[in-house]
């Protein structure tokens, strides 16, 4: 039996219309924000966190890099000529430049290059336009936000909704920081402290795809740690290092010398027949939380099996089978851009097909 075969054969249910098991609910499985409600709003604005809060998200995540005058602000990353119109800005013109970043020559604008005042009269954009094409009519509407500003949207939307909303921060390219004098670790602390989150059962996960500043972190604070790991690639901070070689037997134990999680893509999850890999109670059995990332609900995004056609790669797939199917491997949680359906899916609202075969 093909691959595409078997996992059609795990999520049939679903896809046929028949009723599934509940998931885990409530607080018992997470449903994390990814930078926002970003299937419905330009990524890592005012706006995507406020309508991820709306939609029932327990987390929302901001990812965070540094200005030039050392303020935290929300951006997936640093060069920002896909989230912001500054490469129609002639005023900044001469800021284009080329940067080494974690070992990649990258070019564009970087914030670290603006003041917190000059980044403000930009404005954000969305980031996939040609999959998200009603994303782009909030174009222009949203500046870029202040990790403090974030604070303050979820103050205020706790005090109206009566529930705690979750921080899920990630620094980004600390080590790059840390060379031109942002030590984005520290700068986090100090703002996350000042707020009232100090503890290990306040609301707030802090993530790196480095090793370096989670094992400082972890003298630093007493708030959760997680370190993310991807399919490909290793910490920028210990070149001879895999992230494939620090999922392998005791490594996951030193881990959790440092972690309390682990922030995992999806693909390391689920093998080809859409059942677990064992990385999930490999972890558990080390004393890490584990939650996925990221789940999107476009063809682009989801296993072949799962989207409703073969061409359009913009058009919605069965995001919820697939998100049935990363429950059942036992994480805690999962990254989504598109939190409301999650949300619904988890509160047993969802439990019949919505979805269409995908090609054969």
């Amino acid at each position: 039996m093909g691959s595409r075969a078997v996992v059609k054969a795990l999520l049939a249910p679903l896809l046929l219309g028949f009723s599934l098991p509940a998931m885990a609910q409530g607080s018992d499985f997470l449903i994390i924000a990814h930078r926002g409600a970003s299937g419905e709003r330009p990524e890592h604005t005012l706006a995507a966190y406020d309508r991820a809060i709306d939609q029932g998200a327990d987390y929302i995540e901001p990812d965070l890099v540094a200005t030039k005058d050392g303020v935290l602000v929300a951006r997936h990353e640093n060069e920002i000529s896909g989230t912001t119109d500054v490469a129609d800005r002639p005023e900044f013109a001469d800021r284009r430049t080329t940067r080494l970043i974690d070992g990649e020559e990258v070019t564009g604008w970087f914030t670290e290059d603006f003041t917190l005042a000059e980044l403000r009269t930009l404005r954000a954009r969305e980031r996939l336009p040609q999959l998200r094409v009603a994303n782009t009519a909030f174009d222009g509407l949203y500046q870029v936000p202040t990790l403090a500003e974030v604070i303050a949207l979820v103050r205020a939307r706790e005090a109206e909704m009566g529930r705690r909303i979750g921080l899920y921060p990630e620094i980004k390219h600390p080590a790059y920081f840390a060379s031109i004098g942002h030590d984005l670790a520290a700068m986090l602390v100090e703002e996350l402290h000042a707020a009232g989150y100090r503890h290990a059962d306040d609301p707030v996960f802090i993530q790196s795809f480095e090793v370096t500043p989670l094992q400082r972190l972890d003298t630093m604070t007493d708030l959760p740690l997680v370190q993310l790991v991807s399919a490909q690639g290793g910490p920028a901070d210990l070149p001879g290092m895999t992230y494939a070689e620090m999922l392998i037997g005791e490594r996951l134990a030193e881990i959790a010398t440092y972690a309390d999680g682990l922030g995992v893509e999806l693909r390391l999850l689920l093998d080809d027949e859409g059942a677990s890999t064992g990385l999930v109670d490999a972890a558990h059995g080390a004393g890490l939380v584990v939650h996925g990332w990221t789940l999107r609900k476009e063809n682009a995004f989801l296993p072949p099996a799962l989207r409703s056609g073969e061409t359009d790669l913009a058009a919605r797939g069965c995001f919820e089978a697939y998100l049935f199917a990363l429950e059942a491997t036992g994480i805690g949680g999962v990254f989504t851009d598109d939190p409301g359906p999650a949300d619904a899916f988890r509160a047993d609202q969802g439990r019949h097909s919505v979805c269409q075969r995908g090609g054969d």
